[in-house]
């Protein structure tokens, strides 16, 4: 959800601050804001709107905070924006997450005297940090952590403390940085890496009920057992220029053009590590395949895959819906959760739920070093490399081409799997060229001032017209709905009208006459056929060409949708990147 960030270093951080949080601007884009803090106090800048749009705050100190805010509690106000401090202006904080007993708690504070600015969850921190700071910045902060619920990760500073900074995580993600320069270390907190990635690669992660507190060097403490905790020192194999657009006006079209060489990474992986999972999955008495929005079309499909390729069943539940699922887990089931961030509270609460059954784990998953990944018994790494607009592209892709890989390793036919999915993005590689991107951006002008778009699909391709709907509601706002072609005539069919578009995801396989003969009964009610398809087809009125890619079919068919959305954005004046009410990492149930 939010970004937040943190430095404590010898330069002025203000200027720091400002470039961190820009890069985090996916993580939430309503409102943002900054506290320093020096031998005078603090100093707290904020407003309404996007941190893109604005200039690097003037602020003094080397020590300081940041957020960037997608609002949940609270409208999009400045008083709302973050940081917040208390009533003597000794403490600011910046928060990520939900207080979930923040009702309670404010009611109590305010009973004791305490005046609130804003209608946020996160102000009650920074009131308890005040009753309880005579106990010291570090005992207030684990006094103040010990009355809330709820997944948070919290940052922050202290007027009578201007050479300390301190950080606590349980549930949100929260990443310290090092850096060794001529002034000395500097120490970067921050909620996802891109955050800091052009000053260091090096990382410590937080791990639940975790404080971090930077003075002249840095400690960690667990705050449930009080002990000091000892961290290792990681280094990011990222680096800036893949967290950059580059020459291209927005991260989502970068991304949908890096799919040629991300579609290789996911693929070239070990083996053996590939075989492990897939035996894993044999194994197994039931496995489940979880995930939220984008990642969750992938399980459906990966419900597709394995029945096609291996004759094999495995479920696919969103992971929100997951607990009502504990029933059926035991210690010999499998769970096989897959997200871009890693950082998804429904998702991490689905493992949640199955570990406590005994359920063994193997996440697919994008960010390294995230909750996911260490709270998983193995991870299968994406490879998709850092995905900053909210709209997963590169990663869904990618996600697709390992799901459809442990399909086949499943059914002991790996080496003919991996070919075919070579081969595909060999494919891919040839459609992401300039005069394709054209033809898709014409269509776009065809359909921008449409108010409904239909997409049908059959077989492995119901899920991908399931996420094809997804991607055209996020960015370009206009309702799209995902129907399996058979069902068009058992209600949906009602909907179509002269001229609405009705995109067919013709795949060239055994359900193509049936989808085919589908688009015939939308366009016998007026609807405006676009095909997706290797081949040409009469009842096309608008046709792009895809490759015929076999059992790798959802990842060719995608791909031109994502170019869709991206330019019925854009030519609706909206930013692809950062749609309206969304944000990247949804790290609160």
């Amino acid at each position: 959800m939010c970004g937040i960030v943190g430095y404590a270093g010898r330069r002025e951080c203000s200027p720091i601050l400002f470039d961190a949080l820009r890069r985090l601007e996916y993580r939430g884009y309503d409102s943002y804001g900054f506290a320093t803090v020096d031998e005078d106090g603090i100093f707290v800048e904020k407003s309404t709107g996007r941190i893109s749009e604005s200039r690097a705050p003037s602020l003094p100190g080397t020590i300081g905070i940041g957020h960037s805010r997608w609002a949940t509690h609270g409208g999009v106000t400045k008083e709302n924006a973050h940081p917040h401090t208390d009533c003597s202006g000794n403490v600011a904080i910046v928060h990520n997450g939900i207080i979930e007993n923040y009702q309670e708690l404010r009611s109590a504070l305010r009973e004791r005297g305490h005046v609130f600015r804003s209608d946020t969850d996160s102000e009650i921190i920074a009131h308890l940090m005040e009753e309880n700071l005579h106990l010291g910045f570090e005992e207030a902060a684990k006094r103040t952590l010990s009355l809330l619920e709820g997944r948070l990760a919290v940052v922050m500073i202290a007027k009578n403390h201007t050479n300390k900074l301190i950080g606590v995580r349980r549930g949100s993600p929260l990443i310290l940085g090092v850096r060794e320069s001529p002034e000395g270390k500097e120490y970067f907190l921050a909620s996802d890496i891109p955050a800091f990635l052009e000053h260091t690669k090096q990382v410590m992660y937080l791990d639940d009920n975790e404080m971090v507190v930077i003075n002249d060097g840095v400690r960690f403490h667990n705050l449930l057992t009080g002990e000091e905790v000892r961290k290792r020192l990681i280094t990011i194999e990222w680096d800036a220029e893949q967290a950059s657009k580059g020459e291209h006006p927005h991260f989502m079209i970068k991304e949908i053009m890096e799919q040629k060489d991300t579609l290789l990474r996911a693929i070239n992986q070990p083996e053996t590590e590939i075989m492990d999972v897939a035996e894993r999955i044999n194994r197994a008495h039931g496995t489940f395949f979880t995930g939220c929005g984008t990642a969750g079309r992938v399980c459906l499909a990966a419900e597709y895959l394995f029945s096609r390729i291996a004759g094999k069943h495995v479920n696919a539940v969103f992971s929100s819906e997951f607990p009502n699922y504990h029933h059926f887990l035991t210690d010999r089931t499998l769970l096989v959760p897959i997200s871009q961030s890693g950082e998804t509270a429904d998702v991490l609460e689905a493992v949640a739920v199955a570990k406590a059954r005994g359920v063994n784990v193997i996440s697919l998953v994008n960010n390294i070093g995230s909750s996911l990944e260490r709270a998983s018994d193995k991870t299968f790494p994406i490879n998709a490399g850092p995905e900053k607009a909210v709209a997963s592209t590169k990663a869904t892709t990618s996600q697709l081409a390992l799901v459809t890989l442990l399909a086949y390793a499943s059914a002991g036919r790996l080496r003919e799997g991996k070919t075919l999915l070579l081969e595909t993005a060999s494919k891919v590689n040839d459609m992401l060229n300039p005069r394709y991107e054209e033809r898709i951006r014409k269509l776009a002008e065809k359909i921008k001032d449409q108010k409904n778009i239909y997409i049908i699909g059959r077989s492995l391709n119901y899920p991908i017209a399931l996420e094809a709907a997804i991607k055209i509601q996020e960015v370009s706002y206009i309702h799209a709905e995902g129907f399996a072609g058979g069902e068009l005539k058992h209600g949906p069919i009602a909907l179509i009208h002269d001229g609405v578009p009705c995109i067919v995801l013709a795949a060239n396989d055994e359900t193509k006459k049936d989808i085919i003969s589908n688009a015939m009964e939308v366009k016998a009610r007026g609807g405006y056929i676009i095909g997706v398809s290797p081949e040409n087809n009469e009842v096309f009125d608008y046709w792009i060409r895809v490759p015929d890619a076999g059992n790798a079919s959802p990842i060719v068919n995608i791909i031109p949708i994502q170019i869709l959305a991206y330019h019925l954005a854009v030519l609706n004046g909206h930013d692809p990147d950062y749609p309206r009410n969304l944000s990247k990492s949804v790290t609160v149930k």
